[in-house]
């Protein structure tokens, strides 16, 4: 994804004291790997808040109430399920343009480009579903199973960013891809296996919502208002329905548009009638400016499609906002030596750091091996196992099916296997990738 840099905007815009604040900040946004570091950063603030004598406010915060009360209607929840259920909603949203745009635009197009991280990610999911069940089937804990499935973009792309050219451009784009196969898993494994007490009336209500979408994008409605508003009444309606309400979010972000509604050579036309205008002196006895000024603004935007323009706007509030926040909510869990042994811990951590890279390993031999897919260009087994270890880091997802799936005193255990298991997982897969040769001076993989 692309943005405007620093240098970029000062180009356009006449410079002002405020920049030399902000151009640095703007400058670290744009690093590829610094989403992952406030993430990195928002979890051990959490984990040091939660171990030390702060740790009952700090704790007691994200349980304090938060609501709206309308005459009768009321809506209260704490301020950590607003956030999980609020908030994350809008990462789901994100998730589901960028499933949407991969489907459309990206490496999930076409089954040859796709062949090899679905396959991946399908091993990746369910061998280490397996490996949480074979330690938990019949206990408490056995509805954790989810748990390990995910991997954590985020996180993955900062250790890739640390390792630079270590890691070959090809399987780059296959852990991407991977991650949002992951990704589309995940939502599967959240809206079928952790769906709770379904009202039928409710779910009606949201499915009508998205009939209401689908009418607007007909009838030809362009502003973003009216399709907020829809979708913050579907939200409420999947919130009420039992079905998770981040599902909403996902669906929502996959019916959005991903083609431009104008072709590039109506903005060239469009710019080459502002630049005559400018030209001539009319702009300045023009009586209409503001209007036209809006009615430019307008159409620039319809170059891009609603679903690039989209992802544009809302990925760094999603990457620097949404995610730490919700780290610093979810992360935070009292850690003792002892719960590591802790039987669903264990489960979690093995899942994640074993089972992932088997899985990932296994299906994708499997794919090679019976002519389905082949390895990307300039990529060895050893550079994918290396890989298949950083897949092996779920944080956001795991976490957050972990408060879905199991209730304390199981969910801290989770999540302390969480927290080792993506640490373990992320130390290996940078350890192996950096001791691993690239294939040109390797020779050719086996």
């Amino acid at each position: 994804m692309s943005h405007q840099t620093a240098d970029e905007h000062s180009a356009t815009l006449p410079p002002g004291p405020i920049d030399q604040l902000l151009n640095p900040l703007v400058r670290f946004l744009h690093v590829e790997a610094a989403s992952g570091i406030v993430l990195l950063l928002a979890t051990a603030v959490a984990l040091v808040l939660a171990n030390t004598s702060a740790s009952g406010a700090f704790l007691g915060f994200w349980n304090t109430p938060v609501g709206i009360q309308i005459g009768q209607f009321e809506f209260r929840h704490s301020l950590k399920h607003l956030i999980n259920d609020g908030l994350m909603v809008i990462f789901f949203f994100v998730v589901g343009l960028e499933v949407k745009r991969e489907l459309v635009l990206g490496e999930l197009r076409g089954f040859q480009r796709a062949a090899l991280p679905v396959a991946a990610a399908i091993g990746g999911m369910l061998v280490p579903a397996g490996i949480y069940l074979l330690f938990q089937a019949g206990k408490p804990g056995a509805r954790g199973w989810g748990i390990p499935m995910a991997t954590d973009i985020a996180f993955v792309v900062g250790c890739m960013a640390v390792l630079g050219s270590r890691v070959p451009h090809g399987l780059r784009v296959m852990l991407l891809t991977l991650a949002i196969a992951d990704d589309i898993g995940a939502i599967l494994v959240i809206a079928i296996g952790y769906t709770h007490g379904l009202s039928l009336h409710w779910l009606m209500i949201g499915v009508a919502g998205f009939g209401v979408i689908m009418a607007m994008a007909k009838l030809g409605v362009r502003r973003f208002a009216p399709f907020v508003i829809i979708g913050i009444l579907i939200w409420y309606a999947f919130h009420e329905s039992g079905i998770h309400a981040t599902i909403a979010g996902v669906i929502l972000g996959l019916m959005t548009p991903a083609h431009s509604r104008l072709q590039d050579n109506v903005m060239s036309r469009l710019l080459e009638r502002a630049r005559t205008t400018f030209e001539s002196g009319k702009w300045q006895d023009a009586p209409d400016r503001a209007q036209r000024l809006r009615q430019f603004q307008q159409t620039t935007r319809e170059v891009v499609s609603p679903l690039e323009y989209l992802i544009n706007v809302l990925h760094p509030w999603v990457s620097f906002i949404i995610m730490p926040l919700f780290a610093l909510a979810n992360a935070g869990v009292p850690m003792h030596v002892r719960d590591l042994g802790a039987p669903v811990a264990v489960a979690v951590l093995c899942g994640l750091f074993i089972g992932k890279p088997v899985g990932v390993i296994l299906a994708s031999l499997a794919a090679v091996k019976s002519g389905l897919a082949r390895l990307p260009e300039n990529v060895t087994w050893a550079q994918l196992a290396g890989g298949g270890l950083l897949a092996g880091i779920g944080f956001t997802m795991a976490l957050f099916i972990a408060g879905l799936a199991l209730n304390e005193p199981l969910l801290d255990t989770a999540k302390v296997g969480v927290l080792a298991g993506s640490l373990v997982s992320a130390i290996a897969g940078v350890i192996v990738l950096m001791m691993v040769k690239p294939l040109k001076a390797a020779g050719p993989s086996t």
